[in-house]
């Protein structure tokens, strides 16, 4: 991926597979995915349609920026992935590696039948977990996973509570911001302990990526101080 700072200029699949440094093959997947957005958003809203003109920059884009965060992840969870970011892309640009597995959270039927014709389209390796994060929290132990991510999801204070489950040792966070990032660190930091940097987004200015590791509970005493 480019080392250039700052947002980038992404107009379409040639500059993304530029900026991106991937492979034909992923580029005919992501076009294919952007096709069926288009004719799946006919019927079932699963994007802002003001957004769909700068697709390959506003979602493509924002979401495949994670990667390079997480080069070495095997298995991923992606928390409301509603179209499918940042999780879809992610696991395109994975497709083939034999030790990669994305698993998809969302709780909309409509949403998640599109995200199985995407993967069935693209062969992502993804599996789709048609349900509610809390619903799918009660069995996070059979998870060993590498990287939780969300977009566009909750307030940091809100999506620690979701997500917290899921972390174990050596499991890292990834959650795409907006110009709020610090402000939510700050206020997740009254009821959880965690280390984190922001990463400034490609795509983005004023938004960052916020990475976490060692997520917990602050102790009841500590919250009380």
């Amino acid at each position: 991926m480019s080392s250039r700072h700052g947002p980038i200029s992404i107009s379409g699949p040639t500059d993304f597979a530029e900026v991106f440094k991937v492979p034909r093959e992923t580029i005919h997947r992501l076009t294919c995915y952007a096709e069926l957005l288009a004719h799946w958003q006919v019927r079932t809203k699963l994007v802002a349609s003001s957004t769909l003109p700068t697709l390959w920059s506003r979602h493509f884009a924002d979401s495949a920026q994670l990667s390079a965060l997480a080069p070495k992840a095997r298995l991923w969870l992606d928390l409301g992935s509603g179209a499918g970011f940042p999780g879809l892309v992610i696991a395109i640009l994975e497709t083939g590696r034999p030790d990669f597995r994305m698993h998809l959270v969302e709780s909309n039927r409509k949403k998640c039948a599109f995200l199985a014709e995407v993967a069935r389209a693209t062969k992502a390796p993804v599996d789709i977990h048609a349900t509610r994060i809390e619903d799918l929290a009660a069995s996070a132990d059979r998870f060993a996973l590498d990287v939780v991510s969300a977009r566009a999801l909750a307030p940091l204070p809100r999506l620690f509570e979701l997500a917290s489950p899921f972390f174990a040792v050596g499991t890292r966070g990834l959650f795409l911001k907006g110009r709020e990032a610090e402000a939510e660190v700050e206020a997740a930091r009254m009821d959880w302990e965690f280390a984190s940097r922001l990463v400034p987004s490609l795509t983005a200015a004023n938004s960052h990526i916020v990475e976490v590791t060692g997520l917990r509970p602050r102790a009841p005493k500590a919250r009380s101080r």
